[in-house]
């Protein structure tokens, strides 16, 4: 087996993904197999979203799940930068190569003309596509625009008619019929590269022989073979993992279930026990035991359709709860036990940020546990009476808090006064009185009516817990709307039967 030279690209644009780590862990054992280099590309072509910070949470994730890299924005190596948004210049030389190869070509079509040709492609019921208009404008014309400062993308310029076939080493060949194909905008208007031009540049340069990533970038491989044609490269070895999907089948999603890594961190798993469960999700051991070590996947990896799962699998946390306990039970010796408790659940950074919260309200340090319980537990027992506010309805709850949790999704500082005047400004644009949402994002937390303050409760159980109990709210709410309108649907109709005739 060749060395192989395989990456991951994540986007700072969220916490770390559980989907992230999934593929990160068959990347790095594929490269571990065959004495190869694993590389971390930071991908932030997306100014407007991507963050420091979750760049800095991404790479904490995985390196506690153990999944280090040898080249990348903090280690360094022979292609670096490896954060996109520092390789611009790459971009653009590689851009114009293609424009004057007539591979690509500048499209001056505004977002209000995309947005009708979208209204009339769906009217006809066909699919959302760009027309072509700019396709094949006279360089005058080009040159002109440009000089008039109108602002413009570059497409690729698929070739029609023709069609392009995409190699799986997971999947039979995979045909496209390039009528099918869209031409893709490669350059945005502010200069920066779009995913699939960035993605097939940086992977060429940085020497990938083989993309092993998620099945949905199946539909966007032809347009990335057909730029290593236009470039005149070499493609690596494509393997497309199958999905993660939640319990109903659907692609995992954080409103059905937990997805970021750090929740699983705070919840006290074991690395090596979600490493274990991901590993399952992805591949079977030859001889189909559940249990075993990343060293032991390494060893075995095989991107075999008769090991791999191409349909998808379920996570299920039960099932990963249940591994991690069996490692837990598996840690022999108590003082390696105790250790791991300090770290996860008593850590003394976690008592210094709750100390201020209860030093003024206990009298003797027995009270501290019973007083700061909802602090270490997991869940806390929610009564949706009290969850709601006096004046509002179950469902108008429900759904403030689901608008919230979103809210909460996109904190970057969960500092008690960013927390703050996050949640007022949105009681303002919802319209409802501070009080009334205050109240039920207490309950939601903590269960408890008399706590501490709101917003040093929220930053000390951290977005992870705070965003888990807030959807467990959203859920008790949701069933309690559900049996109210049931107890109103059948006293309607039991009057309607006590109504007499006539």
């Amino acid at each position: 087996m060749h060395p192989a030279r395989v990456r991951i690209g994540p986007s700072p644009t969220g916490e770390p993904h559980v989907g992230t780590a999934y593929i990160a862990l068959f990347n790095l054992a594929f490269a571990r197999r065959s004495k190869g280099q694993f590389i971390l590309r930071i991908e932030d072509t997306d100014q407007s979203r991507s963050k420091p910070e979750w760049e800095a949470q991404i790479m904490a994730g995985l390196k506690w799940l153990g999944l280090d890299w040898d080249e990348g924005p903090d280690v360094g190596g022979p292609h670096a930068p490896y954060r996109q948004s520092e390789r611009l210049d790459i971009y653009k030389a590689h851009v114009q190569r293609l424009l004057a190869a007539g591979h690509a070509y500048r499209c001056f079509t505004t977002d209000e003309e995309l947005a009708e040709l979208r209204e009339q492609q769906l009217a006809r019921k066909e699919t959302p596509r760009y027309d072509g208009r700019h396709r094949d404008l006279p360089a005058e014309t080009v040159k002109k625009w440009m000089g008039e400062g109108k602002p413009s993308v570059v497409r690729m310029k698929v070739p029609r008619p023709g069609s392009s076939t995409v190699h799986d080493a997971l999947r039979d060949p995979i045909t496209f019929d390039h009528e099918q194909v869209d031409d893709q905008v490669i350059q945005k208007s502010d200069g920066f590269p779009t995913y699939h031009l960035a993605n097939v540049v940086d992977d060429h340069l940085m020497g990938i022989t083989h993309v092993i990533r998620g099945e949905e970038w199946i539909s966007s491989t032809p347009k990335h073979v057909l730029l290593y044609e236009m470039f005149g490269w070499q493609p690596p070895t494509f393997v497309h993992m199958p999905l993660l999907l939640n319990p109903d089948g659907s692609k995992l999603s954080k409103r059905k279930s937990p997805v970021s890594i750090l929740d699983y961190q705070q919840r006290g798993y074991l690395p090596k026990a979600v490493l274990n469960y991901l590993a399952l999700l992805g591949t079977t051991m030859p001889d189909e035991r559940e249990v075993f070590s990343f060293d032991e996947l390494k060893d075995t990896i095989a991107f075999d359709r008769k090991r791999i799962n191409v349909k998808g699998s379920k996570f299920d946390v039960d099932k990963l709860t249940w591994l991690n306990g069996k490692y837990l039970r598996e840690i022999e010796d108590d003082e390696t036990f105790v250790r791991a408790l300090r770290e996860q659940v008593f850590s003394e950074e976690k008592l210094r940020a709750m100390v201020p919260l209860f030093k003024e309200r206990i009298d003797k340090f027995e009270d501290f546990v019973p007083n700061a319980a909802y602090f270490f537990s997991g869940d806390v027992e929610l009564d949706p009476e009290l969850l709601k506010p006096k004046k509002q309805t179950f469902k108008a709850t429900q759904e403030i808090l689901e608008k919230l949790v979103e809210r909460i999704e996109t904190q970057v500082d969960f500092s008690p006064e960013a927390l703050e005047a996050t949640t007022r400004a949105f009681a303002d644009e919802v319209k409802w009185k501070g009080r009334d949402l205050f109240m039920p994002i207490r309950i939601a937390l903590t269960g408890r009516k008399a706590t501490p303050g709101l917003f040093e409760v929220m930053s000390v159980l951290g977005r992870a817990l705070t965003r888990r109990r807030l959807r467990a709210a959203v859920a008790v709410l949701k069933h309690a709307a559900q049996q109210e309108q049931r107890a109103a649907q059948k006293a309607a109709k039991e009057a309607k039967k006590a109504k007499p005739n006539g």
